[in-house]
């Protein structure tokens, strides 16, 4: 069987809007597309920005991520590591390829983007502060639905949808949810933690303004 070829992106970036820059986005585009056919990839897609590296807050960068969540993309291809952006910016960036095993191919490195040993720290500490922070959020929602089950609570009884696999129920607010747990004195962090655990994509914010709302219209 055939291996897939690999599928890539193109990112370039200039740091400001002047008519000089244009020169070395177009040269970068026409560099990164040569590199992509070296290493026998497939160029399926450009991204560019004119945008300070300092900033994450990038059109051409956002739509990238965007991108490289709903398609399948094995690598990225720059012209060097300044171009993803500079400081905390460009590990924030390096630490989000990362998390979706997306190689970074920079022309530079004539392949693989070769990080000096702190950046690899850096990177590995990252991944662990993640991970035990999922741990702590995890922590939370049984601790909270825990609470509310000695409480008297019975999830079973509110939920609807049940049996989806992924665990994804309604979009709306449970506002009956947010008062019943409410009642058996849990917290708002507590309460969002159980909805979210039940399969409610919800914010602490939401889950405060909602009961507040059932208050004033129970008073009125």
């Amino acid at each position: 069987m055939n291996e897939r070829m690999k599928r890539c992106v193109a990112y370039c970036r200039v740091s400001t809007e002047k008519d000089t820059q244009e020169m070395s986005l177009t040269r970068q585009q026409e560099e990164l597309a040569e590199l992509a056919k070296e290493l026998g990839f497939e160029h399926i897609k450009t991204f560019t920005d004119k945008h300070s590296g300092f900033d994450i807050d990038r059109e051409g960068l956002l739509s990238l991520l965007d991108f490289i969540r709903d398609e399948e993309v094995d690598a990225v291809l720059i012209q060097d590591e300044t171009r993803l952006g500079r400081g905390n910016a460009r590990m924030a960036v390096l630490h989000l390829l990362s998390k979706t095993d997306t190689e970074v191919y920079s022309l530079s490195d004539s392949g693989p983007i070769l990080l000096n040993e702190m950046d690899t720290m850096l990177l590995e500490i990252l991944a662990i502060v993640e991970e035990y922070q999922r741990k702590l959020h995890n922590a939370k929602i049984k601790r909270g639905m825990k609470r509310a089950v000695r409480g008297g609570y019975r999830p079973e009884q509110n939920l609807k949808n049940r049996g989806n696999a992924e665990g994804r129920e309604r979009l709306e607010v449970p506002v009956s949810e947010i008062v019943a747990l409410r009642d058996k004195g849990l917290t708002y962090e507590e309460i969002t933690g159980v909805l979210k655990g039940l399969g409610h994509d919800i914010s602490k914010a939401t889950v405060h303004r909602r009961y507040k709302e059932y208050e004033l219209e129970k008073e009125s």
